[in-house]
């Protein structure tokens, strides 16, 4: 995860002014899938609340995968393809960015941090949560902080920012913790569960996701200080502004008319599929000013 000093820089370039694509012709990724009459999105299947399989359908749910269904409207709007065909790719943190590359996917609303290393790969769209990595751990398991961890197992997430900057914080603080990596952020959340960690670091909006699983959630706490910030975003090639214009103008408008804050709520202060899971997750103040800047301010 990026550092803290970093996070001025990131929100900035999230709200850069885009360059307006042209009407015409159809360019880049809107020319690919008005040719082929379909759109291929890419999903995770355990990133709670954003992007998830959560019943016997096998569909991809949460608030991120409902952003991307508001942007695939918009496209339809603008092809005139009323009958576009949805289809879903799944993808993992080390496969998310290599198949948004290639073009497998063409668009990616997931759990993706926007980082300075990823901007060199994709392009990132107007952020749409604000996150903050902390530690899930048992209530009385005695971690408070950090420091807490030393001699401790720790789980995190392959492939993620916050897997490369606890191992980076493990050494350069000399904490002697035992980092475990997990093959996603369910299985880590097991391994909490099972005792083969004392604690779990990620974001905290996926930590309220994996806590709101457990058979007793209040017996699950997220602690620690707020060691590293990110905003995730949606995911599309770079080189592409026609369709990156097109994605940023959806959320614009989302933001503009208050839509986003009913379909925030929908997934992190209610009950959501498939348990009637609820997070418990109030929209922080960081994400709000992100929802009330206005989108045009010149900052790239």
């Amino acid at each position: 995860m990026q550092k803290i000093t970093l996070i001025g820089c990131t929100l900035g370039l999230l709200f850069a002014s885009q360059v307006q694509a042209n009407e015409a012709p159809l360019t880049g990724t809107l020319n690919k899938v008005a040719n082929a009459k379909s759109i291929t999105l890419g999903y995770r299947d355990a990133s709670v609340p954003f992007s998830y399989v959560g019943d016997h359908t096998g569909q991809p749910m949460g608030y991120s995968v409902d952003l991307a269904s508001k942007i695939v409207e918009r496209i339809k709007q603008k092809l005139e393809l009323p009958d576009l065909q949805v289809k879903y790719n799944l993808v993992t943190s080390q496969t998310r960015i290599p198949l948004v590359q290639n073009g497998t996917v063409d668009l990616e609303c997931g759990s993706t941090g926007v980082t300075a290393e990823r901007m060199q790969q994709v392009a990132f769209s107007y952020g749409f949560i604000y996150v903050k990595g902390q530690l899930l751990t048992a209530k009385d398991s005695g971690i408070k902080r950090f420091a807490d961890l030393r001699g401790k197992n720790v789980v995190t997430t392959a492939g993620t920012t916050n897997e490369r900057f606890l191992k980076s914080y493990n050494v350069d603080h000399k904490i002697d913790m035992f980092v475990i990596s997990a093959k996603d952020h369910g299985e880590a959340f097991q391994m909490l569960q099972s005792g083969r960690a004392a604690a779990f670091y990620m974001d905290d909006a996926l930590l309220y996701g994996e806590r709101a699983k457990a058979r007793d959630p209040h017996k699950w706490v997220v602690v620690g200080e707020e060691q590293s910030r990110e905003i995730y975003s949606c995911m599309v090639r770079k080189g592409d502004p026609q369709f990156l214009e097109l994605v940023n103008s959806t959320l614009a408008d989302l933001y503009r008319s208050g839509e986003i804050n009913g379909i925030y709520n929908r997934w992190f202060q209610q009950p959501i599929p498939p348990k009637g899971l609820n997070l418990e997750f109030p929209m922080t103040s960081e994400l709000k000013a992100i929802i009330a800047k206005p989108v045009s301010d010149p900052v790239q």
